[in-house]
């Protein structure tokens, strides 16, 4: 359900001149800056597409929370066991 939404969203954006002509104006002065600060920008890029692959592989293969046994559990005393004589 949220694809269709974001995609009704994305052609309504897309459909309109004014915007389509600002989404494309932000492009180029984007690929603009990417080539003027050319070795930079390209590591920025890298670490911003890395960084959500870190984090998934992070949340994957981090270890799994044991609940620590109770240290007076081997203490308590169980209730005493009435046999009803």
């Amino acid at each position: 359900m949220g694809i269709g939404i974001g995609l009704f969203v994305l052609v309504m954006i897309l459909i309109a001149p004014a915007s389509r002509a600002f989404l494309v104006a932000n492009v180029s002065a984007s690929a603009d800056w990417m080539a003027k600060w050319a070795p930079f920008s390209f590591i920025l890029l890298a670490l911003l597409l890395a960084a959500p692959v870190v984090g998934i592989y992070l949340m994957k293969t981090w270890p799994v929370h044991v609940e620590p046994e109770n240290p007076m559990a081997k203490y308590r005393r169980e209730a005493p066991v009435d046999d009803g004589d």
